[in-house]
């Protein structure tokens, strides 16, 4: 028999911790939200920038970057249930006019495969196609010229540009912009009044900005927003209270009447493999102790964010920054809350203690399409160099955004072909590289990168 935690008892260390650890890893600015059968706890850290500082409060407005996914992948099993389009149909079911590079993909990618990563084509795909309602299907016409890097269906690798398109599955489907759908079918019937796409909304209120370091010095990212063609891979900016009411929804504790609890139970249900665990609908699906975690995180431009739901204890919280580091005190911070709260504890993985010659098989190129990622043997460890490519390049500049900087960081490698990066602003993240039979053909650093053959 398992207790509820009782989140008053442990306010004043959680407090302590995310104080302790937003300093540690130089986080201007954090919320943390838990809630346990029902019972909900908040604490916030710091100031909303360091050129202009606010303080953080629990109605201070984050990017919630790609947990947006989750939002897009509701909305679509809102209009399933509803009869108004089946997950396994053809994408071109309702888009038609769909044009890929690979004919075959345009002819058999299904909605499915949108919101599981297994479309295939380079995902990381930033341009931007203005502000206008037609956004969406300008940015669907330009996958035409996309690459299919991995063949559909096979693997599972991190896909925004496909989650896109599913938001143009929506607007074809309702008649209505992804926005409006989002609002009108899932948003406000959960009483998620201060969620919102619109940099206009968002103005008039207190709200953080992204930080990054360059060159060594903490400063603000710009731009700030995600053109409007990425809103359905992640573009929802909401305060701490209304993501904690979101993660109630998918406890089923509310908004049954929106979308129906076997619905929002077969979202948890893996449907592919994925990095070490599985993917569900948009979820991301791991073990953890022995239990089960239900989660997703996000980054946008100097903010980093994280959704944990753990169904089985009618548990969740989540971790919202407002800096790039935030990713480390997000690791940091979620192990203790599930230790602490929940008492679950991931079995301690310790680096492997590898020679030059054992570490050789995993060293070389690795092609993310977007990046290049070098690894090379470097005494007991190895060193990742990351470069970004000219399409990686041309995608982030035509974002409006600066190519982000990656400081060379060292890597180890743990048991069963995971690694841990040890260095800089991804320090404390983990990996696992991929094999056919013995050779290690790819790395898997959230999305996949192909071995690049030595010339």
């Amino acid at each position: 028999m398992t207790t509820t935690p009782d989140l008053a008892s442990l306010h004043s260390d959680l407090q302590t911790h995310l104080d302790e650890s937003a300093r540690k890893h130089e986080v201007p600015g954090a919320a943390v939200g838990i809630v346990a059968d029902g019972v909900q706890d908040i604490a916030c850290h710091g100031v909303t920038s360091i050129d202009n500082p606010l303080e953080v409060t629990r109605d201070t407005l984050f990017q919630i970057g790609s947990i947006g996914k989750t939002y897009t992948a509701a909305v679509i099993m809102i209009l399933a249930e509803r009869g108004l389009l089946d997950l396994h149909a053809p994408v071109r079911t309702y888009i038609p006019e769909l044009t890929l590079k690979d004919e075959s993909v345009a002819e058999h990618v299904t909605v499915l495969q949108l919101l599981n990563h297994t479309a295939g084509w380079a995902g990381d795909i930033m341009r931007d196609t203005g502000n206008g309602d037609d956004a969406l299907a300008r940015y669907v016409a330009g996958l035409a010229t996309v690459e299919q890097v991995n063949p559909l269906g096979t693997i599972a690798s991190y896909n925004n540009a496909a989650v896109n398109l599913a938001g143009r599955v929506i607007e074809k489907v309702t008649g209505m912009t992804f926005e409006t759908a989002a609002r009108d079918l899932l948003l406000r019937p959960l009483g998620l009044e201060q969620t919102t796409f619109s940099i206009q909304d968002v103005i008039v209120r207190r709200f953080v900005v992204g930080h990054e370091k360059r060159d060594g010095r903490l400063q603000i990212a710009q731009p700030w927003g995600l053109p409007r063609n990425g809103n359905p891979a992640g573009g929802e900016i909401a305060p701490v209270t209304d993501v904690l009411a979101y993660a109630r929804f998918h406890l089923g504790e509310s908004g049954a009447d929106v979308l129906g609890r076997e619905s929002v139970r077969r979202m948890q249900e893996p449907t592919f493999p994925m990095g070490g665990g599985h993917v569900g609908i948009a979820w991301m699906l791991q073990e953890v102790g022995g239990t089960r975690l239900v989660s997703h995180g996000g980054s946008t431009n100097g903010q980093q964010a994280e959704l944990v739901l753990v169904p089985e204890r009618n548990f969740a919280f989540t971790i919202l920054t407002n800096a790039m580091a935030g990713i480390q005190l997000i690791s940091e911070l979620s192990e203790w809350i599930l230790a602490g709260y929940l008492g679950v504890e991931a079995p301690v993985e310790e680096p492997l203690e590898l020679s030059a010659e054992e570490l050789a098989p995993y060293a070389g190129s690795y092609d993310g399409y977007a990046w290049i990622a070098t690894l090379s043997v470097e005494e007991d460890h190895l060193r990742m160099e990351i470069v970004f490519t000219e399409a990686g390049i041309a995608e982030v500049e035509a974002a409006g955004m600066d190519v982000p900087q990656w400081q060379p960081a060292r890597v180890r490698i743990l048991p069963n072909d995971h690694y841990l990066i040890l260095d800089g602003e991804y320090g404390g993240t983990k990996g696992t590289f991929i094999r056919e039979g013995e050779a290690v053909v790819a790395l898997d650093l959230g999305r996949i990168a192909r071995r690049i053959p030595p010339q």
